[in-house]
């Protein structure tokens, strides 16, 4: 029995599962993290609340068993990622990271690119007045002093102070069309849009928005993926990945005790 562990939450790791299920001699664990109140659950055993960084991770996966394992968390869950790197090279257990592309610009994008959610707030008084905020919740108590602008944040939870004084908040989870963001930013009147560089094609309707509407977008740049680790960007590549090296490595890296 060939026991996968796929760090989790994001829209690949859910179909990940989905493709790995009921295939004889796989066994699929999925973990999320539990930040969302009421998340869409993968097909299978899942995981809930976290390990407690890299130790309670690889003392987990030696009393699972776990064979190999799939990060396909966020790109920018990047301490999930650091524990996963660490706790898998003390184990002796074999990790791939399924991560999706990034955004490319296209023709009529005006995007500003900003290494940090800092960066992005400092920009933001040059851009306008009113922001349409889509980085989460949690980074809301960047942009708590910025005064002087209107923020629109969407996420799927309530975010908890601090935040911005002039802040509506919409709880909504997605996908979004294009012309649903058309109609919310015609609403808001936004200047414009900040988001982070998480790719896939689920998040891309604000992008298209903002093109037609000729707002400016604010990206923060994702983290970079650790060197060393193989990755794949599409979960056809993980599961030709798993189908490849997951026996041929179980059998030489053994398990962790």
């Amino acid at each position: 029995m060939l026991n996968i562990l796929v760090l989790g939450g994001t829209d690949e790791a859910r179909r990940l599962a989905a493709a790995l299920a009921g295939r004889a001699g796989t066994h699929v664990v999925s973990s999320l993290a539990g930040r969302v109140r009421d998340p869409k659950l993968p097909v299978g055993e899942v995981h809930e609340g976290g390990f407690g960084g890299p130790d309670g991770l690889r003392a987990w996966i030696g009393e699972r068993r776990i064979d190999v394992v799939v990060d396909a968390t966020h790109p920018f869950a990047a301490r999930m990622t650091a524990s996963a790197v660490e706790a898998t090279g003390r184990a002796g257990v074999p990790l791939l990271i399924l991560r999706r592309p990034g955004w490319q610009a296209g023709p009529g994008d005006d995007w500003r690119w900003v290494p940090s959610l800092t960066a992005a707030a400092e920009l933001l008084p040059a851009l306008g007045e009113r922001v349409f905020l889509t980085t989460g919740r949690r980074s809301l108590p960047v942009f708590a002093g910025l005064d002087g602008l209107w923020f629109l944040a969407r996420s799927v939870d309530p975010p908890e102070p601090p935040a911005p004084r002039r802040l509506e908040v919409l709880l909504s989870r997605g996908p979004f069309t294009v012309e649903g963001e058309l109609a919310l930013m015609r609403e808001h009147r936004v200047d414009m849009v900040v988001t982070k560089d998480s790719g896939g094609e689920m998040t891309t309707a604000k992008l298209l928005a903002a093109r037609e509407l000729g707002l400016p977008v604010v990206i923060v740049r994702r983290p970079p993926s650790p060197a060393g680790v193989p990755a794949v960007e599409t979960v056809e590549a993980a599961v030709g990945w798993l189908d490849r090296h997951g026996t041929d490595d179980r059998s030489e890296a053994g398990h962790a005790g």
